[in-house]
Order: structure tokens, then C-alpha cells, then sequence
């Protein structure tokens, strides 16, 4: 692993698409290394710009990780000041206003508490199926399986869901790290999907008309092949307090990876609308030969990086897409670690390699 001199770590929140994702990485890479953080123009991308509730909910969730401190740290502000502490295992429980995504907190501090010396439970409250965010189930069978890989323990457990705006969801994450079972976090090429397995849709309607479930998994079966008699469309039960919401979700389970991908209803969509737009997004990552969805490809960036780091062994993964959201947080990675990112295009997909810089 190579030491980093603990210079202050300056980043630009317009640099790419200027949004939030800069400060998230920035917070977790501030943890990890011990750098002070220096944000300037914080989402400067966005028809809003500044500390949103749920930014400052990522914030504050740093803070009480580390024991660090944050000047700027209110509502609509474009400069933050972050100088951390020690990262400290333990039991968190962090409540996000306004149904913000509490998967979007969970991905600030979990690579600090990924290394730290004991296991940690995260309880987090607020938004788990958010506009602009990954959904729980994203997290449980896309992501957290590839972290595993890396030798981390990490278990989600969804207690409730959450929609935007009503929140009030519930989920608790158990992280155990490498260092509290004597493993090195090692670094994995994720380079083929691997053949499929199976494939499903579900659809989550609590506290709106049963009709729209029914509709929505007719358009995904008729467009995609999939039958109700074979298990393919599922309408998992849900809770009345878990809603209003909708979420039309497909899992594709292939040998080497599982993917997830999700359309939220809303107001102005109809059912088959939503079931289309899902479709087209399964579709696109069905004709590439990239292992990882556009998505995941984003979400497993720092902590496959952060092995490398540790490690000082190269990885690579290919992926089916690499949006300007990735190619920003690659940007951000490459200022807050001794790793370089290269993507370049492959056959049918791109392949991203990280490696000891």
C-alpha cells in the first residue's frame, strides 16, 4: 500500500455532471486517507446548487464515523471544509429528512468503516427506492455480493421501504471488515457476466391501486418473454406504511454477476410506460457484452480502487456503458488515492482497469 502525504484534498463540485457524487466520493476518500477535504462549488451542475438535506445528511454521517469536523456544512452551501478524524467501528443510526436516499449515505461512509479495525451496523432511515439514487434492491443483490468478493462482510437487511416524498423507510447494514478477520482486501477482474441464470420482474405498488402492478408486469412479460406461470413477474408483498410508490424492478442473475434495474413510477407516467422504460434499459445492457450495467459500473469504482490501493494489484472490470457520472467520479478517485483510472473501449462494452498509480 502506498502512503499518502496528508495534503489537503481541493475538489471542483462543477468538474463533469457537478453533482453530488463528487461530494460523496470526496467525503469517503477524506476518511480513508486522512486528507483534509476542500470543496468548492458543491453541485454546481444542478438547477439547485448546494447542500441539499440529504448531502448534509451525508456530512453529518461522516462526522460521527470519524470524529471529523465540517465548516460550510447548512443548507444550500457550495463550499465545504472537512478535516477528519480516526474512523471508528461501531453502531450508527442516521436519519435522513425529507425521504432522502439512505442508500446514497451508506455509500459515504462505507468505505472508511470497510476499513476499519471491527465490524460496524448501520441503521439508516429515510428514502430507499429515490429518484436518482440506487434502490435497496440494487444494493442487496448487485452490489454487495461484489463487495464481498473483496473479502468485506456486508449484509443489508431492508426492515421498510421508503418512497419519495413520503420516506419512512428502514434499513440496517453490517459491515464486517478485512481487518477484523485477519484477510487482505483483495482486489477482483470482473470481466464477463457469464452465462444467464435466471431473470425476473417485480413490481411494488404499496398504497396505490393493485391495477398498476398488474399492468406494468403485462407490458414487461409481453415485451420481454417473461410468464407469471414461470416465476418471472412477481408482485412481492408490501406494507400500506411503506408507501405511496411504485417500483418496477428486473433482476437479471448471471454466473458471474447479478444485475438490477429499476423504474420508479410517477404522476405523469402510465404503468406500460414505466414497464417500457425498464425494458429499454434491460435491453441496452442485453445487446453489450459489458459484465457490469451502467449503474454498477459507477457504485463498485472506489471500492474495488480502494483494494488496489491497499493491495498495490491492478483490477479491471468491463462494463456496458461509462456515462459522464462515472467518468466524473474516475476524475475524483484518481485526486484522492496513488491509483490511476484508464477506460478505454472493448468489444461491445468498456473496460475500466485500476491500478497502483
Amino acid at each position: 500500500m502506498t502512503e499518502l502525504a496528508v495534503t489537503p484534498l481541493t475538489l471542483d463540485g462543477a468538474t463533469g455532471e457537478g453533482g453530488g457524487q463528487i461530494l460523496r466520493t470526496g467525503l469517503a476518500l477524506s476518511m480513508v486517507t486522512g486528507r483534509p477535504l476542500h470543496i468548492t462549488r458543491i453541485r454546481a451542475g444542478r438547477p439547485k446548487p448546494g447542500l441539499m438535506r440529504q448531502h448534509l445528511a451525508c456530512v453529518q454521517a461522516a462526522v460521527a464515523v470519524c470524529g471529523g469536523q465540517a465548516e460550510g456544512a447548512e443548507l444550500n452551501s457550495q463550499t465545504l471544509v472537512f478535516t477528519p478524524g480516526v474512523v471508528r467501528a461501531g453502531d450508527y443510526r442516521f436519519q435522513i429528512a425529507t425521504a432522502g436516499s439512505c442508500l446514497l449515505v451508506l455509500q459515504t461512509v462505507l468505505p472508511a468503516l470497510m476499513l476499519a479495525d471491527a465490524p460496524s451496523k448501520v441503521e439508516l432511515m429515510g428514502g430507499t427506492h429515490n429518484p436518482m439514487a440506487p434502490p435497496f434492491d440494487f444494493l442487496e443483490r448487485a452490489f454487495a455480493p461484489l463487495v464481498r468478493r473483496l473479502g468485506v462482510g456486508l449484509e443489508l437487511e431492508l426492515k421498510r421501504r421508503g418512497f419519495f416524498p413520503a420516506g419512512g423507510g428502514e434499513l440496517v447494514a453490517r459491515i464486517t471488515p478485512t481487518a477484523s478477520t485477519q484477510q487482505p482486501l483483495v482486489p477482483v477482474d470482473v470481466l464477463t457476466r457469464g452465462p444467464l441464470q435466471s431473470a425476473w420482474g417485480e413490481a411494488l405498488t404499496p398504497g396505490i391501486s393493485r391495477g398498476v402492478a398488474v399492468r406494468e408486469l403485462q407490458t414487461l412479460g409481453q415485451r420481454m418473454g417473461w410468464t407469471q406461470e414461470s416465476g418471472q413477474l412477481r408482485q412481492p408483498p408490501t406494507r400500506q406504511n411503506e408507501g405511496p410508490g411504485n417500483a418496477l424492478i428486473a433482476t437479471l442473475e448471471h454466473a458471474h454477476i447479478t444485475e438490477v434495474f429499476c423504474q420508479l413510477g410517477e404522476r405523469s407516467l402510465s404503468a406500460e410506460q414505466v414497464a417500457k422504460r425498464l425494458v429499454d434499459e434491460v435491453r441496452a445492457y442485453q445487446r453489450s457484452a459489458g459484465a457490469l450495467g451502467l449503474h454498477l459500473a459507477d457504485q463498485w469504482m472506489l471500492p474495488l480502487a480502494l483494494a488496489v490501493w491497499r493491495s498495490g494489484q491492478a483490477a479491471s472490470y468491463t462494463c456496458s456503458e461509462v456515462t459522464q457520472h462515472t467518468a466524473t467520479n474516475a476524475q475524483t478517485i484518481a485526486l484522492g488515492l496513488p491509483v490511476r483510472v484508464q477506460i478505454t473501449p472493448a468489444e461491445r462494452a468498456m473496460h475500466v482497469e485500476i491500478a497502483p498509480a
